[in-house]
């Protein structure tokens, strides 16, 4: 590329040296100067111009798109929406350029082979950039088998299952959904639903990551403030041997007794996508409120819970929230189903990987919240998101690679509306609680 500019540079270098000899030729009258000096700096502009634009075709030809970026997801069965948000990016850059890997459904048994899948894909000498959303257990050690192999690759984590600092020193970025401000924010909405109980469904796994620990412990310090109930009750993990039909036949089964214990002014949350469907069956046959899911799409749950086919609005969202919202009405749930109008983990996997494009390009820095959130609107486009960085409970001190983010919620109705979650300034204590 050096060789390239330097040509360039040496022929503008000759017209110059050629305007100029023009210009001495002649009589030097003062109008013929002047002439001359104008002749000159049109030249000048013409090829400054044409410096520039045969630098960035220099650039261009050197970098180029010629390295590829590999996306890790879980399975269409357990993150239908992660995956078809890797799906997209594939499908707009090309298979020639952009892999993909699935873990394991039952990652937590199969640790070595989740973390097999996601090095892997540093064996090609072209890849530049690894994602993984979600960022489930033993993707730390791969980011770091990785680094120690090819440290020019960026690795990033999207919705992180280990802990946040930990990942965070093994990852080049990691970009989680805001669960300090959600924790605050998903109350907050339910209150000014009219609800008075909050029901926040999991089971021991997921209580241990610090993300969802410090998110029930914001719930109820939110509950308190706005005098509500929260509650608890956990169901079967879909990882164990119970596998996932057997985790949301429980749900299915226990709805109905939760609604007549907690009554139909109660919001519901679970923390795991497989019990989302059965929970929102159920809720629109029992009564209940469901603010949003815990990773939120019009896609999570709703389709199978409300018997409906969108293969026609497959990857038009407005279309897609358009007949979910319809069908939601139909039922008798205006005003009480909330989601985030796009996909967040559809948003996540594509968004992640058109801001390590952006990176690998020089167009953007990789820690920028700015340069991230326009990466993800290329995939959300008029959707409201807001975040910030991560704060370390224990120390209160802020992560400079790892970000909490959010969009605003959606309630859905005739009309529905966004609630302006986005706009509302979380208390400062909310980002220290554990």
């Amino acid at each position: 590329m050096k060789k390239k500019i330097v040509s360039v540079l040496l022929a503008c270098t000759m017209v110059f040296s050629l305007t100029a000899c023009a210009a001495g030729t002649g009589t030097a009258t003062i109008e013929n100067v002047e002439n001359a000096a104008e002749e000159v700096e049109e030249k000048a502009d013409e090829a400054a111009e044409a410096v520039e634009e045969k630098v960035e075709d220099a650039v261009s030809e050197e970098s180029g798109d010629d390295f590829h970026i590999g996306i890790v997801t879980g399975s269409v069965s357990q993150s239908e929406d992660d995956r078809r948000g890797a799906e997209a990016f594939q499908a707009k850059y090309g298979e020639d350029k952009v892999t993909l890997a699935i873990y394991p459904d039952n990652f937590t048994e199969e640790l070595e082979t989740t973390i097999q899948t996601i090095v892997n894909l540093s064996d090609d000498p072209d890849m530049k950039a690894i994602i993984v959303n979600q960022a489930i257990p033993g993707t730390t050690e791969a980011f770091r088998q990785i680094k120690e192999r090819r440290p020019d690759i960026i690795c990033i984590a999207g919705e992180s299952h280990e802990d946040l600092p930990e990942i965070g020193s093994a990852a080049d970025l990691v970009v989680n959904n805001d669960f300090v401000a959600r924790g605050y924010l998903m109350i907050r909405t339910a209150h000014e639903l009219g609800c008075d109980t909050f029901v926040h469904i999991s089971f021991p796994r997921h209580l241990s990551y610090e993300t969802m620990s410090r998110r029930v412990a914001i719930m109820k310090a939110a509950c308190e403030e706005f005098g509500m109930k929260f509650e608890m009750e956990t169901a079967p993990d879909p990882t164990t041997d119970v596998g996932v039909p057997g985790a949301q036949a429980y749900i299915l089964e226990h709805v109905p007794e939760w609604v007549d214990k907690y009554g139909t002014n109660s919001a519901y949350f679970c923390t795991n996508d497989a019990h989302t469907e059965p929970l929102l069956k159920m809720l629109l046959e029992c009564g209940g409120y469901f603010i949003e899911a815990d990773l939120p799409s019009p896609l999570m749950g709703y389709p199978g819970a409300l018997g409906l086919d969108l293969t026609q609005e497959a990857g038009d969202f407005e279309k897609i929230l358009a007949k979910v919202e319809s069908a939601v009405v139909e039922k008798g749930g205006a005003g009480r189903f909330g989601t985030w109008a796009y996909s967040y983990g559809y948003t996540v996997s594509a968004g992640l990987a058109e801001h390590a494009r952006n990176v690998i390009l020089g167009e953007s820095d990789l820690t920028d919240i700015d340069d991230i959130s326009k990466a993800y609107g290329v995939f959300s486009p008029g959707a409201e998101w807001n975040g910030s960085k991560y704060t370390n409970a224990e120390t209160g001190v802020k992560s400079d690679n790892t970000f909490l983010i959010y969009q605003d919620t959606y309630i859905m109705g005739d009309p529905g509306h966004y609630m302006g979650a986005t706009k509302i300034e979380v208390p400062e204590k909310y980002f220290t609680i554990k």
